[in-house]
């Protein structure tokens, strides 16, 4: 009997707890098409304040809480929550911490200011999802990145992460979508990034401009395979990636039944 490939979506938003660009939709189309397709699906995301517990049905995994997420020598402690799909038998792992994420509002306060530690909520929700997969023991054969909070994941699995059992025959999918911030993520950000001695300073090469397009960039730069989620994704971009031959492509099709999305996952696991 063949064994199922294993496909696990890391997003910064999905439909229909969280929805801030048109890509939240996909990610929730994709999760349910996929599993309907054959393979075995898992999602994460972070629990920011905005998502209603109650309404989405978000009960703490026990079992996997209790992790604690170091980021430049300041101990973070994760809780996982988790909720089913609505209308899929599919599990959504929401990653949660009282300071980081328990607020009012996602990533700009209530006078439209970004928050100063949205480059510290993004490497403790990059580092946080890779061990908690690394606490589930399932082994993803996909791993599709998507939003700019995820743009240090691909690096990670090929740095930190590469040795690690779990993640041995993952290929990485990275979404580039379109900028929704326009702020810089501070001047500490790729010193909080570094979270092993594996990464080096040309490592962080593609995250230097510290913007919303390096989180895109970084993470397109790492990854095995890129799609474009938007069409309004920033052209120097399109530029770099679209037709770049050493990984395989999307563009973006917004006409697309997402077909073209699992014959990449299934190219990916050949």
């Amino acid at each position: 009997m063949l064994t199922k490939k294993r496909i696990l979506f890391i997003a910064n938003e999905m439909s229909p707890y969280l929805e801030m660009t048109e890509f939240a939709e996909i990610v929730n189309k994709l999760a349910i098409k996929s599993n309907e397709a054959g393979f075995e699906v898992r999602c994460i995301m972070p629990r920011f304040g905005v998502i209603n517990e109650r309404r989405h049905r978000l009960h703490e995994v026990v079992r996997l809480s209790g992790i604690n997420v170091s980021v430049d020598n300041d101990d973070y402690p994760l809780q996982i929550k988790v909720a089913s799909l609505p209308n899929a038998r599919l599990q959504v792992y929401f990653l949660d911490n009282e300071d980081l994420f328990k607020r009012k509002f996602i990533f700009s306060d209530e006078q439209e200011k970004f928050y100063d530690d949205n480059g510290l909520r993004a490497v403790f929700y990059s580092k946080g999802a890779l061990e908690t997969v690394k606490k589930f023991g399932w082994p993803p054969d996909v791993i599709h990145c998507s939003g700019w909070m995820t743009g240090l994941i691909p690096l990670y699995l090929k740095t930190v992460y590469k040795k690690e059992p779990v993640f041995a025959h993952s290929k990485v999918v990275f979404t580039v979508g379109q900028n929704t911030f326009k702020e810089k993520l501070g001047a500490d950000f790729l010193k909080l990034a570094t979270i092993h001695a594996n990464i080096k300073e040309k490592d962080l090469e593609p995250y230097k401009e510290n913007n919303n397009t390096a989180r895109f960039r970084g993470g397109a730069a790492y990854a095995d395979a890129i799609t474009f989620g938007a069409d309004k994704v920033e052209k120097k971009l399109m530029d770099e990636f679209a037709k770049i031959r050493a990984k395989k492509v999307l563009s973006f099709n917004a006409e697309s039944d997402l077909t073209d999305y699992l014959q990449l996952y299934t190219d990916l696991t050949k």
